[in-house]
């Protein structure tokens, strides 16, 4: 018990308040009593009048003592012996930019419903994983657009994502490059955590994707690059929405258009930022190891570990005990009332 200190030992003055409320209610109930006995006479007083016996005035005012006292030590607190705790120093958060492919190459339909809508299911699911992290997104084909800036409302990144499509852009192609210059230039100067999340499925066209990555390397920004399709080319099959006819995706000139992943570059990306590449082709994302394994070691990265002695709280007894209390005042109450019946 002697180890036991208050938080708020100030607070022991309240004990004054508590004894002038207990002595001035006891007072009013005595005057209460003095005032009944005016006005009924002695020989009627008996007929008239339950008068509760002295234990139930003693055990009501004894109760709302308690009540008071058990109350009033709960606010100051008591703490026992402390013991260490681990806690977290530093920025805990992260600021995550998802620069998204919007190219029409993404409506191939090697993976259902076809490779953007399975990119933007993964992409959500993997934003569930993020905790308070806030997430942006770049939208980009031929030319590339902030569509949602950073934010902690996931709700509004998801209304974002779920907005953005070829029809979004405007502007047939895919430029890598400028899609990562728009998304540093979207970060602010917060001391948080950077990351750029890509997604694409094709070639870069003449964008300088490199000279891009070699800026968010000097912004310390690491990129993970996510391939969707196949290194090797395919050709883009797209499904008429209207009469369910598929068809080949053509050019201007009629020819067949061949998508193709330019996995090494993508790899350089990420090499040069010191993010990493995840040749995801038309197979399901390892979403926890993406977050566990690239995205939460950034996180970390930018915190520390520190021991700190914590005292544990002592307060919760005291205050069942004040609520005890509490119910024998109203018990007594119920008794002491019997006076006027």
């Amino acid at each position: 018990m002697s180890q036991i200190t208050f938080e708020s030992p100030f607070l022991v003055h309240l004990v004054w308040l508590g004894v002038l409320l207990v002595v001035s209610v006891m007072w009013l109930r005595l005057g209460r009593a003095r005032e009944l006995s005016t006005l009924i006479s002695e020989r009627l007083r008996p007929h008239l009048v339950v008068r509760s016996g002295t234990g139930a005035r003693w055990i009501y005012g004894s109760s709302m003592s308690l009540m008071l006292l058990f109350g009033i030590l709960a606010l100051m607190r008591p703490q026992g012996p402390a013991t260490a705790q681990i806690t977290h120093v530093g920025e805990n958060s992260a600021d995550i930019m998802v620069v998204l492919d919007l190219s029409k190459s993404m409506l191939a339909e090697d993976t259902a419903p076809n490779r953007l809508g399975r990119a933007k299911a993964e992409i959500n699911e993997l934003v569930d994983h993020l905790g308070g992290h806030r997430v942006g997104l770049v939208g980009f084909a031929g030319r590339a657009s902030l569509l949602c800036p950073l934010t902690a409302d996931h709700g509004f990144f998801e209304l974002s994502m779920r907005g953005a499509s070829p029809d979004t852009i405007g502007r047939g192609g895919t430029r890598i490059g400028e899609a990562l210059s728009t998304a540093v230039r979207s970060f602010d100067d917060g001391q948080a955590s950077r990351l750029i999340l890509l997604v694409t499925d094709g070639e870069d066209h003449d964008s300088y994707p490199l000279e891009a990555a070699d800026l968010a390397k000097e912004s310390g920004i690491p990129v993970v690059a996510i391939g969707f399709g196949s290194e090797d080319g395919s050709p883009i099959t797209l499904t008429d929405p209207e009469t369910g006819a598929s068809k080949m995706l053509q050019d201007s000139q009629g020819n067949v258009v061949n998508s193709a992943l330019d996995g090494d570059t993508l790899r350089e990306i990420a090499l040069r930022t010191q993010g990493v590449y995840v040749p995801a082709g038309t197979k399901a994302l390892d979403l926890e190891s993406i977050v566990a394994d690239h995205i939460e070691p950034i996180v970390r990265s930018n915190t520390e570990d520190r021991t700190k002695m914590v005292p544990s709280e002592e307060y919760l007894p005291l205050v069942l005990l004040s609520l005890l209390s509490m119910v024998m005042l109203v018990w007594a109450g119920g008794r002491v009332e019997g006076e006027t019946s």
